[in-house]
């Protein structure tokens, strides 16, 4: 699914500006719970936010050699 939309929807406003900056710090904010173990009460809403998670980072990492290649070419 190189450099195309995903078959996510985003309903939340995220500046484009700063998307993946925010996302960023999020996502760490995420993996930092995961690894204090605090996942194991998690609702039903968290848990689809988690597996959402999980797919949407094996999006990214199957999109990991076009996004090093478009950064290098607009460097």
């Amino acid at each position: 699914m190189v450099g195309r939309s995903s078959q996510y929807n985003i309903n939340m406003a995220n500046m484009s500006y700063c998307r993946f900056e925010n996302t960023a710090n999020d996502l760490a904010d995420c993996v930092s719970a995961v690894n204090r173990g605090e996942i194991d009460e998690l609702n039903e809403y968290e848990i689809e936010g988690l597996i959402k998670i999980l797919s949407l980072c094996n999006d990214m990492l199957e999109n990991e050699d076009y996004i090093y290649e478009t950064l290098e070419e607009n460097e």
